[in-house]
């Protein structure tokens, strides 16, 4: 993605979806409770998760926890079942902890614990079952 105004464009205003965060270099939409589809500008995409190769389109999904503790074993069992760690786990200047990695397709994936009001905003709705953030359905 070289162009986030433009996405922001579709998926803001022509869609009609809501965005979870977003700057000049990243889009956020929460697509389910507690997971958000990011899109990056590409120089962003590859300092924040690493190299790309030649098609990959520089998007992460990313599966938020509650504690950083969560954030490794979702990794753990993401290792465990054909996973492949992107980058170490780390602090985050956010505040809070995060980890990349891919699945046996090559999707790149983020494991974060968010303390920050969006994060745990999204893991609230998760848990009392509210989705009616979610852009696929505010589209409706």
């Amino acid at each position: 993605m070289n162009d986030i105004p433009a996405a922001k464009t579709f998926y803001l205003k022509k869609l009609g979806w809501q965005a979870s965060y977003q700057d000049d270099t990243v889009l956020m939409l929460r697509v389910a409770p507690s997971v958000v589809l990011s899109f990056w500008a590409i120089e962003e995409f590859i300092e924040e998760v690493g190299p790309v190769s030649a098609g990959d389109a520089p998007i992460t999904l990313a599966y938020n926890c509650r504690t950083e503790h969560d954030v490794d074993a979702v990794l753990r069992r993401a290792m465990a079942t054909g996973g492949t760690r992107l980058k170490p786990g780390s602090k985050r200047s956010w505040r809070g902890y995060s980890v990349y990695f891919s699945d046996p397709n090559g999707y790149r994936w983020e494991v974060a614990w968010n303390p920050s009001e969006m994060g745990e905003d999204l893991l609230d709705q998760a848990e009392a079952g509210q989705t009616s953030q979610s852009p696929l359905e505010a589209a409706h």
